[in-house]
């Protein structure tokens, strides 16, 4: 009796220590209607402000993903559930409503299990190995036909320049060319349809489904819906021409889908085709547009590191390539630099957890729904230090793991463009920063905002274009600079 007695005082014990062990996951205190009003209109500020609160991870009511979404910027547990997909956890295409009015119902990112997986074996090789060599001289090509065309000593804003040059590589990418008059007035009309939803007021329309209504041209949703009507309408008539003069010799992301057939012998539909396409051409340059003109806002705004990046490609020869430019360490440590601290992209895919895990001890229900925060987990003091800071040298002295440095997000749902944004984004900011003298306009420090599901800079970046850099004799960099 005394043993059994003993026993039982034991396992109340150790339960009790256990549950004394486990973390609360903490909520978020603001009223329903205002945490969606912030996430909206203000959601860096939200984020930065439960951050403070709550450095980890905490339970959030926000317009578009749910109530009680947990976020969480911790790596470890951001690991846990990007290395868990499709077992303990999913990503359901389903929690990616906000963006079927840009995109559709059969992109990539609107596909689950199987045929996610298909789709992504489809179009990745679009964006890697050979593929990217062929995409340097086009970028660096494009880099310059456009920043010829900007007026000197004239403001203008970096960010619109840099649209430019990303919606003709992307362009370049999906179709194969980027002249002519169907691609000319798609590229003039993508353009303005994005622009719709340009700041934080107007971007409340894709959070919103009552205010998503045609009233007309004069009304924004009727606006839009017009905007994408001859998107659509041009698309499929590059479809149309394509089916009725097939060339398998064509190496362009269009002809490589168009030809491809799934585990059945089935080719995709026109449907499928455009809205894999609109996918490739919103999210394949807007998010890179906005990552080139705050690398060039943060190089000008910071000289002591713009004059380190100068003195790196002035090591390059004249006929350098593109990869030669890619592994440029300091170029890549300035990149990284802008996408931690200005980053496109705030959040991973939504994961719902389908049994009960414990993780870095926190408990999570079967349902649960949780977002890694990127934007945050970039802003955590125990992983950079003065994190506000922008200081490309913590890249050259520290190797950070996916899961500390994340813009491009991870597991299954990981940004299929990633390599192309990272490749173009330094080649766009090596032609210009080696061949072109740039100053910002003004002096105000530029900030993020909500620019429709993503981040953009705020004032668009001015900047004045003071003439061509002249050429400079290569030389070598001292390694101990590097």
């Amino acid at each position: 009796m005394i043993v059994e007695i003993n026993y039982h005082k034991e396992i109340r014990y150790l339960t009790t220590i256990i549950i004394s062990r486990m973390k609360t996951i903490p909520t978020a205190k603001s009223p329903k209607f205002i945490q969606q009003l912030q996430w909206i209109l203000n959601p860096t500020g939200y984020l930065q402000t439960n951050h403070r609160r709550y450095p980890d991870i905490f339970k959030a009511k926000v317009i578009g993903l749910g109530d009680n979404v947990i976020f969480t910027s911790d790596p470890e547990i951001m690991q846990y559930v990007l290395t868990h997909d499709r077992k303990q956890f999913t990503s359901p295409s389903s929690l990616n409503a906000l963006l079927r009015p840009l995109i559709g119902d059969y992109s990539v990112i609107m596909l689950d299990s199987d045929r996610h997986r298909q789709r992504r074996q489809l179009v990745m090789p679009s964006f890697h190995g050979e593929r990217l060599k062929v995409y340097g001289d086009l970028t660096c090509r494009i880099t310059k036909e456009v920043m010829e065309k900007v007026p000197q000593n004239q403001p203008f804003l970096a960010r619109e320049i840099m649209q430019d040059i990303s919606l003709k590589v992307i362009m370049e990418a999906v179709f194969g060319v980027t002249q002519g008059e169907r691609y000319e007035e798609l590229q003039d009309r993508l353009k303005k349809m994005l622009d719709l939803f340009n700041s934080p007021v107007t971007s409340t329309f894709l959070f919103f489904p009552f205010l998503q209504k045609d009233w007309g041209n004069w009304s924004p949703w009727g606006r839009f819906l017009r905007q994408r009507k001859a998107i659509d309408d041009l698309i499929y008539a590059e479809i149309s021409d394509r089916r009725a003069n097939p060339d398998s010799d064509r190496t362009d992301i269009l002809s490589l889908l168009m030809f491809a057939k799934d585990e059945q012998g089935q080719g995709m539909r026109d449907q499928e085709l455009r809205d894999e396409l609109m996918t490739l051409l919103t999210a394949g340059h807007e998010t890179t547009a906005s990552a080139m003109a705050w690398a060039l806002y943060w190089l000008h705004d910071t000289p002591e590191v713009k004059d380190k990046l100068i003195e790196e490609l002035d090591t390059l020869s004249p006929n350098a390539e593109g990869m030669d430019i890619f592994r440029l360490p300091y170029l890549t440590a300035v990149c990284n630099e802008t996408l931690r601290l200005s980053p496109s992209a705030m959040l991973t895919f939504t994961r719902v957890v389908q049994e009960k895990v414990e993780v870095a001890g926190y408990t999570f229900e079967s349902g649960d729904m949780i977002q890694g925060c990127m934007y945050l987990t970039h802003r955590r003091e125990d992983l950079y230090s003065n994190p506000e800071q922008f200081n490309p040298q913590r890249f050259i002295d520290r190797q950070y793991t996916p899961y500390e440095f994340i813009p491009f997000g991870g597991g299954s749902r990981r940004c299929v463009g990633e390599a192309l944004a990272q490749f173009e984004m330094k080649l766009v900011i090596a032609t210009i920063m080696s061949q072109y003298c740039l100053k910002l306009a003004d002096t105000q420090p530029e900030k993020q905002q909500r620019r429709g599901l993503t981040l953009s800079p705020a004032r668009g970046v001015k900047m004045i274009l003071e003439g061509k850099r002249q050429p400079q004799p290569v030389r070598e960099l001292e390694l101990s600079r590097r």
